[in-house]
């Protein structure tokens, strides 16, 4: 039975919205791009990639014919058999990229989904457990008079806002990061034909490395997560013996710290994934 207590209601009203957010972000980080939002989004997609290809085309014969020229002291060099294979299977391989740069990005993110698989499977859980409110603190809130429960009123108020804040900014990043998929999964054909030339294929390479970058966060997040639930598992200890304030000023503060601390790791996965490549 629901408690009818403002203060209770106030901070499972919170509670809510996190375990809301929570569980929206482990469905984010098991879901596929072709299936997020209906794969409305993943069309519009597919059919930027598919336009920005004829770009990708022209750029790469530019590319190449940049590459020929820096990389080639004279003419008679291109004439000789061993420049010219070199540089018709750099082509033929730029062109390949290109063609099926779809098939590449994608089998890139069923790779990593498959570590995410792995981790999910290891730690045994198919969703995120919930952070619910102790019961020892709701007694301690129901008995409380009216002028005992003013400065609980306060200490709620501050409580809720800050794991309401903190759920959204942790949503947000996570959508951050599935959007910056879908956006180098339009753009792929642009970057990708720098490989025709040897002094811009760096760019090409930078490319694969920053989209496997965006990719991995998603490991370092339901990393995160898994911890984080296995936290809500056991929550903080509670002094039955204090009074109801000191009682939800501890509880809420040691859960904020450890929220705090989650969604941190999920802000800055893309750095800790950047430092553990070397970008």
């Amino acid at each position: 039975m629901e408690s009818e207590n403002w203060v209770v209601q106030n901070l499972t009203n919170a509670l809510d919205i996190w375990n809301e957010k929570l569980a929206e972000i482990w469905q984010i980080l098991t879901q596929s791009p072709e299936t997020f939002r209906g794969g409305g989004i993943w069309k519009t997609v597919v059919g930027i990639h598919g336009a920005l290809q004829a770009v990708g085309y022209a750029l790469l014969v530019l590319f190449f014919v940049v590459g020929v020229v820096k990389t080639c002291g004279s003419f008679s060099e291109v004439k000789r058999p061993e420049h010219a294979v070199k540089l018709f299977v750099r082509f033929a391989i730029a062109k390949g990229v290109i063609a099926h740069g779809m098939e590449l990005i994608i089998a890139l993110y069923r790779i990593v989904q498959g570590i995410v698989s792995t981790i999910m499977e290891t730690a045994g859980l198919g969703r995120t457990k919930k952070t619910v409110l102790p019961e020892e603190i709701v007694e301690s809130v129901e008995n409380c008079g009216f002028f005992e429960s003013i400065p609980l009123w306060a200490v709620t108020l501050i409580g809720g806002l800050f794991i309401t804040v903190l759920s959204f900014v942790m949503i947000m990043s996570v959508y951050g990061r599935f959007f910056r998929l879908y956006l180098y999964t339009a753009v792929a054909p642009v970057p990708l034909s720098s490989f025709a030339g040897e002094p811009t294929q760096n760019i090409g390479k930078s490319f694969l490395k920053s989209y496997a970058a965006v990719c991995l966060e998603g490991v370092v997040i339901v990393l995160a997560c898994v911890l984080f639930s296995e936290y809500a598992s056991s929550p903080p200890a509670v002094d039955k013996d204090a009074a109801a304030v000191t009682m939800v000023w501890g509880y809420i503060g040691e859960l904020i710290f450890n929220m705090l601390v989650l969604v941190g790791a999920v802000k800055m996965a893309d750095r800790v994934v950047r430092e553990m490549m070397g970008l």
